[in-house]
C-alpha cells in the first residue's frame, strides 16, 4: 500500500464560474453540493484536505470546512494550487476541480495507486486527447516549485502547457466520461441526467 502521509487533498473552488452563471461548487449532483461532496471524498483518502477559495466566498470560509485562501499572485487554477503549495511546501497535493461531476472515490484511489512520486506530477488524461488534465491529479512538491519557476520565466500560467513540457506521468480513466467538465448550464443538466439514471 502506498503511503499518503505527505499527500494532502485540495478541492479547487475559487473560480468565478462565469460560464455557468452560478457557483459551480454549489451545484448538487449527489447528496450535498459538489464542493462538499468532493471535500469529504478526499478526506477519506488524505490525512488533510482543504478547499481552495477566494476571500469573498463566505459560503466556504464560514462553512466550517478547512480552506486555503487564494493568494492572487497568478492567473488561473495554478493560483489556487500554488497558494496551497506555499502553505505546505513539503506536501504533495491531490487536486480535484469542482466542475468534475463524474469523479468518484474509485477514480481518486486509482490515481493514488498509480502515483509516480519521482515525476513532477501524475495526472489523468483522456484516451481521446492524450493530453494532461492538470486539475485531476497529484502534484509533487518539486513539480510545483518548477511550475512556479515556469510562470515567472515564461509569463505563462497554463498548467497543461507546463505539464506537457515536463516529466509528467499520464494515467487513463476507465471511461473518459469520468473527466467530463461541467462548465455551462447545459453541461450541468446533462451530467445530472446521467447521474439520475
Amino acid at each position: 500500500m502506498i503511503s499518503t502521509d505527505n499527500l494532502y487533498g485540495l478541492v479547487l473552488a475559487g473560480g468565478k464560474s462565469s460560464r455557468m452563471g452560478h457557483d459551480k461548487g454549489e451545484l448538487q449532483y449527489y447528496r450535498t453540493n459538489h464542493r462538499t461532496y468532493l471535500y469529504h471524498t478526499l478526506r477519506e483518502l488524505c490525512p488533510k484536505t482543504y478547499i481552495s477559495c477566494r476571500a469573498d466566498q463566505e459560503n466556504i470560509t464560514q462553512s466550517g470546512l478547512s480552506y486555503i485562501l487564494d493568494e492572487n499572485h497568478y492567473k488561473g487554477p495554478l493560483n489556487g494550487i500554488l497558494s496551497a503549495h506555499h502553505a505546505y511546501p513539503d506536501k504533495a497535493w491531490l487536486v480535484v476541480a469542482v466542475d468534475l461531476p463524474h469523479i468518484h472515490e474509485s477514480t481518486l484511489r486509482s490515481l493514488i495507486k498509480q502515483r509516480q512520486p519521482k515525476k513532477m506530477a501524475t495526472v489523468y488524461a483522456t484516451h481521446e486527447s492524450q493530453l494532461p488534465e492538470p486539475l485531476i491529479g497529484i502534484w509533487e512538491p518539486k513539480g510545483l516549485k518548477e511550475a512556479e519557476k515556469f510562470i515567472l520565466e515564461s509569463g505563462k500560467s497554463c498548467p497543461r502547457k507546463f505539464l506537457i513540457n515536463s516529466d509528467t506521468a499520464l494515467i487513463y480513466p476507465e471511461k473518459d466520461l469520468e473527466l467530463f467538465n461541467a462548465n455551462y448550464p447545459e453541461d450541468y443538466e446533462l451530467a445530472k441526467s446521467r447521474i439520475d439514471q
